[in-house]
């Protein structure tokens, strides 16, 4: 991991294509710009996190859940 120290206005380049700016710096965080191609996916790790978890807990549905919904939906669970 490389740890840079800068101030608002600097800059940090990643490539040829990405471009990160400090906007503003405070004591309970920084503020960033980010400039990069379309089909550079930029998120954040926490809301990568939460997503995971929350689609980890659906897969974990409990077994009768399909059952459950064909049945309310006048489904035959036997497929016939």
């Amino acid at each position: 991991m490389l740890v840079l120290t800068r101030k608002p206005g600097e800059r940090i380049l990643i490539g040829e294509d990405i471009v990160i700016t400090v906007l503003d710096a405070r004591r309970d965080g920084v503020r960033l710009g980010i400039e990069a191609p379309k089909g550079v996916k930029i998120q954040r790790d926490e809301v990568v996190r939460a997503v995971t978890e929350a689609n980890v807990a659906a897969a974990g549905a409990d077994s009768g859940a399909e059952e459950r919904i064909k049945a309310l939906l006048g489904l035959n669970p036997d497929g016939a």
